[in-house]
């Protein structure tokens, strides 16, 4: 008789250097289950999950794997168990093409001479039985992300997986790809797959897992059923306390200020093949919200705004004056949070104190060339503590921390210079929900006290929750520029997919 848990792990404990990321913490996964694993981020959720994939060793506790010890010492151990991890940040070789991907160290061969058309054939019918239309021949760096994950599940079930964990699989695909992963996960439930689906976005754990576990602070809060647990009281779980309403916009007007002031001014703003004639404005104490669909251009204009790109025609005008570069931009009171934290918002090999110094050295040196440290730590410390960066210490390295934490700093490292505007690319994007609420209260203090922001967003609710003013674009086109009760999620959509036009008729 089969065991009834595919996989247990009981009361396991980790530690790092100055903190216990898992405290006598248990899961079990059944077979043919979809398992949500949910908590704010440093809750420990990914520390388990690659102690189980042979990353981290634990220090103390046991894993069952089908009723018998099983420990992997290292990754290939547990990929030749039968447990794969598909990870946030795909680990998949650009260069090389999917079926060199997918066998990736263990080619097959015949003798001396790897098997290519074997590797091709196998490729292609896995991803068939998955419904997945990819050629084996293409190149990993010609896929968009979400084919980039749907590579990584074929890789995995190339091991013959049976536990397949997915850490936030679609925050950084859209909302139709979104469809077509779940389309493969519920393939593989229904193959008699395990999956571990870690992810912070409410609607995806709903409607796709079974079961939810919750970690809080390295502890074990509770497993429920789905359809047993309320969003209220799972965010109740999850951040140990009740957030009524996430999207709380009460701060108090904290200076006086013209609302009717033009901050920043774009006028036919254009880039060959990028985008074209965009235009708009943004008033002092705003928050204007820019919405659309991967390849729809927000970032590559706000890119040019901030002086990243160079426009081929229009001018960006902030407080009067022209812009072009990053030193104009900066210089008038611009800051620019940018939606790959990992690539161009940190050095994660840097302490988080050296990370929020860097955008405004200025204000921490002493002449051209001598830094203030004492300035600096101040600074840092006043920073951590306001936005609510957990680390050990201001000296902790940033690639040490969490996701969440990690945003925080980028935050942080632009709150120093009191910037006028904040350009905010994805600001909450693989952000527990704790974390989202207190990001937004900051967004609404910053704008309370007169400062705007421009916020880039693929998630309608945050969209509609916390813009006054959102601006949809669709192929390098604007499509449509609503104040936030013109709009439901329904007509942004329309817009965005370039269907606005319906609603004219």
């Amino acid at each position: 008789m089969a065991n009834e848990y595919l996989l247990e792990i009981k009361n396991v404990r980790k530690e790092f250097p100055g903190v216990v990321a898992l405290d006598n913490v248990s899961l079990f996964l059944k077979r043919g289950e979809i398992h949500a694993l949910v908590g704010e981020n440093g809750a420990g959720k990914s520390t388990l999950m690659k102690i189980l994939a042979g990353i981290y060793s634990l220090d103390q506790g046991e894993i069952l794997y089908d009723g018998k010890p099983f420990q992997a010492k290292k990754p290939v151990d547990a990929l030749e168990k039968g447990i794969a991890m598909v990870h946030q940040e795909l680990d998949l070789i650009p260069e090389m093409t999917v079926e060199e991907n997918v066998f990736a160290g263990r080619e097959k061969s015949n003798g001396i001479v790897i098997d290519k058309r074997g590797m091709e054939k196998r490729t292609k019918d896995l991803m068939e039985s998955l419904g997945i239309d990819i050629s084996p021949k293409t190149k990993i760096k010609e896929l968009s992300t979400a084919q980039q994950q749907m590579v990584a599940i074929t890789r995995a079930l190339a091991f013959d997986a049976e536990i397949i964990i997915m850490d936030e699989p679609t925050s950084a695909i859209t909302d139709r790809e979104v469809e077509q992963l779940f389309k493969i996960i519920r393939k593989l439930k229904a193959q008699g797959k395990a999956i571990v689906y870690i992810s912070h976005k409410m609607d995806e754990i709903y409607s796709l897992t079974d079961q939810i576990t919750v970690f809080r602070d390295g502890c074990l809060i509770g497993s429920v059923a789905t359809k047993d647990v309320t969003p209220e009281k799972l965010i109740n779980m999850m951040v140990g306390r009740e957030l009524n309403d996430v999207y709380d916009k009460s701060s108090p007007k904290t200076e006086d200020y013209d609302e009717n002031e033009v901050l920043l001014k774009v006028e036919n703003l254009t880039r060959e093949n990028e985008f074209y004639n965009i235009n708009f404005e943004v008033k002092r104490g705003e928050i204007l919200g820019f919405f659309g669909l991967m390849g729809a251009g927000r970032t590559e204009v706000m890119d040019t705004v901030f002086g990243l790109r160079k426009a081929e025609k229009g001018t960006v005008t902030m407080k009067g004056n022209q812009m072009g570069t990053v030193k104009k931009a900066i210089s008038n009171g611009m800051a620019y949070i940018t939606e790959d934290r990992k690539i161009s918002g940190l050095n994660l090999i840097a302490s988080v104190k050296d990370n929020i110094s860097i955008a405004y050295m200025d204000m921490v040196t002493k002449g051209k060339f001598l830094i203030d440290f004492k300035k600096e730590k101040e600074n840092a410390d006043e920073l951590i503590k306001k936005i609510k960066i957990k680390c050990s210490s201001r000296d902790t390295l940033a690639g040490t921390l969490s996701g969440g934490n990690q945003q925080k700093i980028v935050i942080a490292k632009w709150f120093m210079g009191n910037p006028d505007l904040l350009i905010m690319d994805e600001p909450t994007r693989g952000i527990d929900i704790g974390a989202k609420a207190e990001i937004y209260k900051l967004m609404d203090m910053l704008v309370k006290s007169g400062k705007s922001i421009i916020m880039i967003s693929s998630e309608t609710p945050e969209l509609l929750g916390m813009s006054d003013r959102v601006i949809v674009m669709h192929e390098g086109y604007q499509t449509g520029e609503f104040r936030c009760g013109e709009l439901d999620q329904d007509k942004l959509m329309a817009y965005a997919i370039g269907e606005g036009n319906k609603y004219h008729q």
